[in-house]
């Protein structure tokens, strides 16, 4: 699959569970598209942010089921992507 980098990673992930990897293992955390796959991440981290991926680690994430005022709705599912960088190598965006 040849998608360009930018439409690959969509977002980074900013959570109490994510900031406390970023800061303890040097592990980043993205929301990613759902057909992309660890190599089309891997390259795409590398070009953006022009830093050394080590690992690469995917995750689906189902969406949950909410309740709105006319019934019940399911959120989209998502692809999470858990980026490990070379030792010493950090992403400025964050």
């Amino acid at each position: 699959m040849a998608l360009d980098p930018i439409y690959i990673i969509k977002k980074p992930v900013l959570t109490e569970k994510s900031t406390e990897a970023m800061n303890e293992y040097g592990k980043y955390t993205f929301e990613v598209d759902r057909l992309a796959t660890k190599t089309d991440i891997k390259g795409a981290i590398e070009s953006l942010y022009g830093v050394h991926v080590e690992g690469v680690q995917t995750r689906v994430c189902k969406g949950k089921l909410k309740r709105m005022r006319f019934g019940y709705v399911r959120e989209k599912v998502r692809k999470v992507a858990t980026v490990r960088l070379r030792e010493g190598e950090v992403i400025e965006l964050f």
